[in-house]
């Protein structure tokens, strides 16, 4: 089982910037690809990004490409930064670590731990 901690979430104009970091802790975190998820009120989860576990490959949601920014380091941390910020990105954003090790997902299914969430609203 892995541990993850979000943080980094607030309140930002519309165009700005922020910033998600995701800690991980409880196992290799080298070898397990992540993603980043938000659910926004009233709407079911979305996908919003990965990264495999070396990083060399991501994937966006269409809604977030060229915007947003998946990276992880060597340690223990995924990042999600987020430009161009819209009201519509408004939401919870949750990270996750894949279920299987040296697996790439990008759907729910194939991720096994959670954060708690950490609230992002984009004021217009």
């Amino acid at each position: 089982q892995v541990q993850l901690v979000e943080s980094g979430g607030g309140l930002v104009q519309a165009g700005g910037s922020l910033r998600l970091s995701c800690a991980a802790s409880g196992r290799t975190f080298s070898n397990y690809g992540m993603g980043w998820f938000r659910r926004a009120p009233g709407k079911e989860r979305e996908f919003v990004g990965a990264i495999s576990w070396t990083g060399a490959r991501t994937a966006y949601a269409d809604s977030v490409k060229g915007r947003f920014t998946i990276s992880r380091d060597t340690k223990n941390t995924v990042y999600l930064q987020m430009n161009s910020l819209k009201p519509e990105d408004t939401a919870v954003y949750y990270c996750a670590a894949a279920r299987v090790q040296f697996q790439f997902a990008t759907a729910p299914s194939g991720f096994g731990s959670w954060g708690q969430g950490t609230q992002v609203t984009v004021s217009s």
